[in-house]
């Protein structure tokens, strides 16, 4: 079990050879019978996390290993830089909060406009 797992490592770590990628970096470990595929910002000075996806035995045995792999490895790609968002406008108590901000600064604005409308 131990040579499988480092074969897959060793299959997984081959790919991760292949893709470069300026604002990322790739790495690979083994986990269980699997291997975890990590993604980290290369050079970031903002604290991010990082994206973790598994890749299970069926997967890293399959003949089509290597067009799987890649859709996996992009779909990941897409689901860290979505995460990565600090706001979003699905945020709704955020979203709220700017609505009530907002009423409130036209509030504000109504007893001046009314003054200046009327000369004073």
């Amino acid at each position: 079990m131990l040579e499988a797992s480092t074969s897959r490592l060793d299959r997984v770590l081959a790919q991760l050879r292949l893709y470069e990628h300026p604002l990322l970096n790739f790495s690979a470990r083994a986990k269980g019978e699997g291997v975890e595929v990590l993604i980290d910002l290369k050079h970031s000075n903002v604290p991010v996390h990082t994206y973790e996806f598994q890749l299970h035995p069926r997967d890293l045995d399959d003949p089509q290993f290597e067009w799987a792999f890649q859709r996996q490895l992009y779909d990941a790609l897409h689901d860290y830089f979505v995460e990565m968002f600090i706001r979003t406008p699905q945020d709704r108590e955020l979203r709220q909060r700017e609505e009530r901000k907002q009423e409130a600064r036209q509030n504000e604005d109504r007893p001046n406009e009314e003054r200046h409308q009327k000369g004073l």
